[in-house]
């Protein structure tokens, strides 16, 4: 199974609800952010101040990373405080085995403790 990298950047007060959405995909691994969206330099030159944002950088299969895409526009569409961006890139090579089974949610890889 190969795997991806997505970026989500959304509203700080909306970090939670966007990983819980993540993490119900199997994402076992995620990395939150401070980030600035596209729009402070425009913001700024008015005086006036931009929300601040948080980047969500998740492993995801590349088997669930459309849907999940799909399952984010929609909320992004919800209304203006669900705003955000996301996209995903392809991984080449992940090294060892127990990270790529940790990553990939595969227990097979997993030890079990006995």
């Amino acid at each position: 199974m190969r795997l991806e990298m997505l970026f989500a950047i959304v509203h700080n007060d909306k970090v939670a609800y966007y990983s819980s959405i993540i993490q119900s995909r199997k994402a076992n691994l995620q990395l939150s952010v401070a980030a600035k969206g596209t729009t402070h330099l425009v913001l700024d030159y008015l005086g006036l101040t931009e929300r601040p944002k948080t980047m969500i950088m998740s492993i995801v299969r590349a088997d669930q990373a459309g849907s999940l895409i799909e399952t984010l526009d929609e909320q992004f569409k919800k209304g203006k405080t669900y705003k955000g961006l996301a996209f995903t890139l392809p991984l080449s090579s992940i090294i060892g085995t127990r990270a790529y089974g940790f990553l990939s949610d595969d227990q097979r890889t997993v030890k079990q403790e006995v």
